[in-house]
């Protein structure tokens, strides 16, 4: 048994047997309760549901594994969209051309840089909290597209929009497709580039990673703006799947990247965690989601529970610390 486990270890690693083992009980527990459960049209509805998300909370992966948090990430997926928005309303609206298309995304990724630019200076050189900084970004996005918008939303967008947010690619969803570009994109980034190295190395400790010659201005500012960008996609793929943007769009959603990034094996101290348990946990929530809509259970149950979930892996990973201290 002891070597079967190293092995899974060395070949996929220690942190992903956790959310494997959520996933295998998820599957369990309402294959039995629920006989539509294991079904095409419920692995269907993860596939198209989970990309927004997933999107999100790799945007939310890289700010925790420095050491920090980005909770302005859905309002600015909001503004990123809204920005897209815009540009397609100014240029025709649903007349709008692939051009307008291709500006309005190049803009709304803009945006979504400048948002982590700002958030980025400000905590590399005034060493202000990323909780405080990023919930001072989250209000003021909040409120400035509630100012632009009057409180309402935009739609009435080109056709060819659609595909993007429902369209499928020899059965796959799109938008799953473009999560799975970012998960890809995001693995690569981490595990062979040197801002990868560098952000760990802040996670696990900033004043070592300075005096080791790392910039460490240099890389908060450029880890929080891509959190932004990745940010701004889920913004666009969030208009294409409901043919609207509005600022209040996927509220839900910033407990749920948290959640997953933690039971996805994420230091919630930075310094360690990979994307595929993360990714795999994304599919658990989800499953779970779609789970309990089928038992009859609201949305308001099902983020009951992921709170309660939340609470839960930080127990068990406690109880798990302490273990192997002991059995050290």
């Amino acid at each position: 048994m002891n070597a079967l486990a190293a092995r899974f270890n060395a070949i996929f690693g220690a942190d992903l047997a956790g959310p494997l083992a959520a996933l295998a009980a998820v599957l369990i527990v309402f294959g039995f309760t629920s006989p539509h459960f294991l079904t095409a049209a419920t692995f269907g509805s993860v596939a198209f549901q989970l990309p927004e998300l997933g999107v999100l909370t790799l945007a939310m992966l890289m700010p925790i594994l420095t050491g920090g948090l980005n909770l302005a990430i859905t309002f600015t997926a909001n503004i990123a969209g809204l920005t897209l928005a815009w540009t397609l309303q100014a240029n025709g609206g649903i007349d709008a051309g692939p051009g307008a298309f291709l500006l309005g995304s190049a803009l709304a990724l803009a945006v979504g840089a400048a948002s982590g630019l700002v958030m980025g200076l400000v905590i590399a050189f005034t060493r202000a909290h990323p909780i405080l900084v990023s919930l001072s970004m989250m209000i003021f996005l909040r409120g400035l597209g509630e100012f632009l918008t009057r409180g309402g939303d935009i739609s009435g967008f080109p056709t060819f929009v659609a595909p993007i947010g429902h369209g499928s690619v020899l059965g796959i969803p799109v938008p799953l497709l473009i999560l799975i570009a970012c998960v890809i994109a995001s693995h690569i980034l981490l595990s062979r580039s040197k801002l990868g190295f560098s952000t760990y190395m802040i996670g696990s400790n900033i004043e070592s990673a300075r005096y080791s010659g790392i910039n460490t201005r240099k890389v908060l500012v450029l880890v929080y703006m891509l959190s932004g960008v990745m940010a701004a996609v889920a913004g666009i793929i969030m208009l294409a799947r409901f043919n609207s943007v509005r600022v209040g769009h996927g509220e839900s959603y910033l407990l749920i990247t948290v959640l997953a990034c933690f039971l996805g094996g994420i230091n919630p101290f930075g310094g360690f965690g990979r994307v595929l348990p993360v990714f795999v946990a994304l599919i658990v929530l989800q499953l779970l989601s779609s789970g309990l809509n089928l038992l009859g259970a609201n949305q308001h149950l099902t983020t009951a529970v992921w709170g309660i979930l939340l609470i839960v892996v930080m127990v068990l990973r406690w109880f798990s610390a302490k273990f192997i201290k002991i059995v050290k």
